[in-house]
């Protein structure tokens, strides 16, 4: 067994994991997807709920330069780990992204 397959098993073993998610994260940049997977892992609460808060804030004042409105989801995912009141709204937005976007969970076609 590989080592990032390992992780991606001690992962899914904790709480949220979803094998949709695993699927989006395999598509990211192996830099970006490694950054993800750590801040996933149960072990990083304490970095993924404050991370999460930032890109919120980052996302809200998107009409600043630097900022994006690109934050706002990804900050909200992030902190779907944790609170479970957006947990069934990330579940959501996976279950549109299965129905409109079925090839963005597709194993087969990653960017790595």
């Amino acid at each position: 067994m590989s080592a990032a397959s390992d992780e991606q098993t001690r992962r899914s073993e904790g709480a949220g994991g979803d094998a949709r998610l695993d699927a989006l994260v395999q598509r990211l940049p192996p830099r970006l997807a490694g950054s993800v997977d750590y801040l996933l892992q149960p072990a990083s609460r304490w970095v993924r709920i404050p991370s999460g808060a930032l890109l919120v804030v980052g996302g809200v004042l998107s009409f600043l330069p630097v900022l994006g409105i690109w934050m706002l989801p990804l900050g909200l995912a992030l902190l779907a780990e944790d609170v479970p009141a957006l947990r069934a709204s990330r579940s959501k937005v996976f279950d549109w992204i299965e129905r409109r976007k079925p090839h963005w969970l597709d194993p087969s076609v990653s960017k790595k």
